[in-house]
């Protein structure tokens, strides 16, 4: 038996809660993980909640990521005892996912976890510090380097947003951070931030051109905030999008791409090929420090997971939240 939170729906409600389950409740999959630790991402916190369509079946055990030990295999990649991370795929909305203490998998979806990271830190990166890589890769792909000025970083206090100040300050960059609680600003410079701005001076309507100011940005804010952050981007920059906190509006004018030749870069972390998932947590290996993940990352036990996803739905929680299973 292990336990796991099930998202159960009856007629038009939905409801969470941690149960208790055998084996043979698993889905199908050629890979049994015994799962160490997984996370709470805004996307878990939509799912637990209710407030938002993310679940596509029921019941369903959510959880978009996950790190832990092979169990069982039949997946020529992997061996009973190798420790593994898996993000994205359509776990936690469309097949089983890691808020439970273990989880059969499609192989195909898991790598192996880096030898750098510890099942716990592996999890203290996530989705969020994995999505903050792939920004990065993205503006270092166009050709954003440090010396070009100012790179901004919107929803700073957030999951993506802090993993992004932190790879960006290791690389040499210098990181200007939005956000809205102005009150963590001690927090965000402790990361590698220069200077912060509220979010405030972003997150109204804006002018189709402004001030050329950034060199780059990684935006996980979307809407408004995104639109200012193009109409204020220098020429030649690049802004990566992956996220929609404002919204999932674009209210935006061609300027910023056909005067100054900005690039705004999506960044999907759900689907990404194996090659370009190894190679971001290869990178996330070499370039993340260690203890800026204790000052990143809070951990809870699984009996919290419902509770603390509700507060996560209220703004009420700093940079990432592990969620030991065990």
């Amino acid at each position: 038996m292990f336990d796991a939170i099930v998202i159960r729906k009856e007629g038009d409600t939905q409801k969470a809660a941690i149960e208790s389950l055998d084996d043979q409740a698993l889905p199908e999959g050629d890979v049994t993980v015994n799962v160490d630790y997984s996370t709470l991402n805004y996307k878990d916190g939509l799912a637990i909640t209710g407030k938002g369509p993310v679940v596509k079946s029921f019941p369903m055990v959510p959880g978009i990521d996950l790190a832990g030990v092979v169990e069982a295999s039949q997946h020529q990649d992997f061996q009973p005892g190798d420790r593994v991370v898996l993000n994205g795929w359509g776990v936690g909305e469309k097949h089983w996912g890691g808020l439970a203490q273990k989880a059969r998998l499609n192989g195909d979806w898991l790598i192996p976890l880096p030898e750098a990271f510890s099942t716990r830190n592996a999890m203290a990166i996530g989705t969020a510090g994995y999505t903050a890589m792939l920004s990065v890769l993205a503006l270092e792909r166009h050709g954003v380097t440090p010396d070009q000025g100012e790179v901004l970083v919107t929803g700073a206090s957030g999951g993506v947003g802090s993993f992004a100040i932190t790879l960006l300050a290791k690389l040499g960059y210098e990181v200007v951070a939005s956000t809205g609680k102005v009150e963590e600003a001690d927090y965000l410079k402790a990361l590698g931030a220069t200077s912060i701005i509220d979010r405030v001076e972003l997150e109204q309507p804006g002018k189709p051109l402004a001030r050329e100011r950034w060199a780059g940005a990684v935006d996980s804010v979307g809407s408004h905030t995104l639109v200012n952050v193009l109409a204020s981007t220098r020429y030649g920059g690049t802004v990566t999008s992956c996220g929609l906190a404002q919204g999932m509006d674009l209210p935006a004018t061609v300027m910023p791409f056909i005067l100054r030749g900005v690039t705004l870069a999506g960044i999907d972390s759900v689907m990404q090929p194996r090659e370009v998932r190894l190679e971001a947590w290869q990178r996330l290996a070499e370039l993340m420090p260690e203890e800026r993940l204790d000052d990143i990352a809070s951990e809870i036990p699984l009996s919290e997971a419902i509770t603390t996803a509700e507060r996560l739905m209220e703004g009420k929680v700093r940079g990432r939240v592990v969620v030991a299973t065990r």
